[in-house]
């Protein structure tokens, strides 16, 4: 178990990457944080959960294992009931581009895809959720095998025992205990499916499946399921492709658990905190009268490496949630005239800048991580910083040297030059609370570790 303080984003060590955040208050009033793990570059996700918690989204505990896919047994037997996951005879827009993809990449890819690797795939655990009912609490997960099921426990951050096969096939469970007790089962990938569970929260009927509650072609569900109840409107959470890809966290609503639902908007996009910046999933839940939405940021300049993240929301009187920006402050106030932005809290960038691992051994400690990768023209974004006095200089460390622009708010606020590692600049720019840019002008080997505005 791990003790930590923190309210910037991102929001854990920068060791523990938990995507796919599923936040919900338990009975005892703490958050818990249901997610996968990335500890691979190869593949997404990991066969180990960790179950993160906080009782004021400040001070954070990392709990000890929750569950190890190695210990699910069905995984490697063969004799386990197969269910379908994708239905590749509906042919969406998202299906035919990836088919065409393989068929560009030859035969042997396409192969591969259909029939799978030889040798023993790894028990990887994707993207989970819990709910608790009777004092019990179930964890519902799924694997690449397309299997999905539960496990039990008596607390809310386990460990889970006694895993049991659900009768369905394909990926990111999502589990919802309506008012009047009745828990929902949902699940899917392009096209989404619901269903009552029985009382025992594992089994259901076939006949009750509602297919397609939503899809990508009509609300442009890529995957991700997750339900929330506000008010009397059901809002259904998940990974959005309205803007060609699945790095935004959309929502459709309802009046009923199993719809038809409405395509409602966008909550929140990851594009442009990583290069490859690829997919995003999870949920929004209230925390002492606030709504936030946890979703995650992938680093390293690949999909991987996925981190938990937090922003406010605001849920307006006609229901819509209003869009936000990534951000750096998080659920703490703006940044403060010297505090340390570092440069891993970068928000935004733009270019071939991306955030990596520090190999330097003198710095490493102090700054495990650091932007890299720059060239002229990048852009590098922090929000938000706030000031009661004008603001009047820059500091920075890092690695190399070069010079950097300084905008707020889109406004040329200084420049900075940086020498052997260290730099200095004038700040001309009112008081008040700013996005901060940096716009690389120059750069020899430059890195960025921190920046301090006063």
């Amino acid at each position: 178990m791990k003790e930590y303080k923190n309210r910037r984003n991102p929001i854990l060590p920068l060791e523990y990457h938990i995507p796919d955040s599923e936040g919900h208050v338990m009975p005892d009033g703490r958050l818990y944080i249901y997610g996968s793990y990335d500890d691979r570059e190869d593949v997404y996700c990991s066969e180990k959960y960790y179950v993160v918690s906080t009782p004021d989204l400040e001070h954070w505990t990392i709990h000890e294992e929750a569950l190890n896919g190695k210990d699910i047994p069905w995984f490697h037997n063969p004799d386990a009931p197969k269910y379908q996951g994708i239905d590749w005879s509906r042919p969406t827009p998202f299906i035919r581009k990836m088919l065409e993809n393989m068929a560009a990449e030859g035969e042997d890819m396409k192969e591969k895809f259909e029939k799978g690797e030889e040798g023993e795939k790894p028990a990887l655990l994707f993207a989970p959720d819990c709910a608790e009912k009777a004092g019990k609490y179930y964890l519902y997960f799924c694997m690449p095998d397309d299997s999905e099921g539960v496990a039990v426990s008596d607390r809310p951050e386990g460990p889970f025992t006694a895993p049991v096969q659900l009768p369905c096939g394909g990926i990111d469970p999502a589990v919802f205990i309506d008012d009047d007790g009745q828990a929902y089962f949902y699940w899917g990938q392009l096209f989404s499916h619901g269903v009552k569970l029985r009382e025992d929260m594992v089994s259901f009927r076939q006949e009750d499946i509602v297919d397609d509650l939503v899809t990508e072609e009509e609300h442009f569900f890529h995957e991700g399921s997750s339900m929330r109840k506000i008010g009397d409107t059901y809002y259904y959470v998940y990974a959005d492709m309205e803007r060609g890809k699945p790095t935004s966290l959309g929502y459709s609503t309802s009046k009923s658990p199993l719809g038809p639902f409405s395509y409602g908007g966008i909550i929140i996009d990851n594009d442009g905190c990583d290069p490859n910046s690829w997919n995003n999933h999870g949920s929004i839940e209230c925390v002492n009268g606030q709504w936030y939405v946890f979703y995650h940021r992938c680093s390293r300049n690949m999909q991987q490496h996925r981190r938990l993240c937090i922003e406010p929301i605001v849920i307006g009187t006609d229901g819509k949630i209003e869009e936000v920006k990534m951000t750096s402050q998080g659920v703490g106030e703006p940044f403060a005239p010297g505090e340390a932005m570092m440069g891993y809290q970068a928000c935004e960038m733009k270019g071939t800048v991306y955030i990596g691992v520090n190999e330097k051994e003198e710095s490493r400690e102090k700054y495990p991580e650091k932007l890299t990768n720059l060239s002229a023209g990048d852009e590098i974004i922090f929000r938000y910083v706030k000031n009661d006095e004008a603001w009047s200089e820059v500091q920075m460390t890092c690695h190399g040297s070069g010079a950097a622009d300084i905008l707020m708010d889109g406004k040329e606020a200084g420049r900075v030059r940086i020498t052997d590692g260290s730099g200095k600049g004038k700040l001309r720019m009112p008081a008040g609370e700013y996005e901060l840019m940096l716009r690389v002008a120059e750069t020899e080997q430059l890195e960025i570790l921190e920046i301090r505005l006063y």
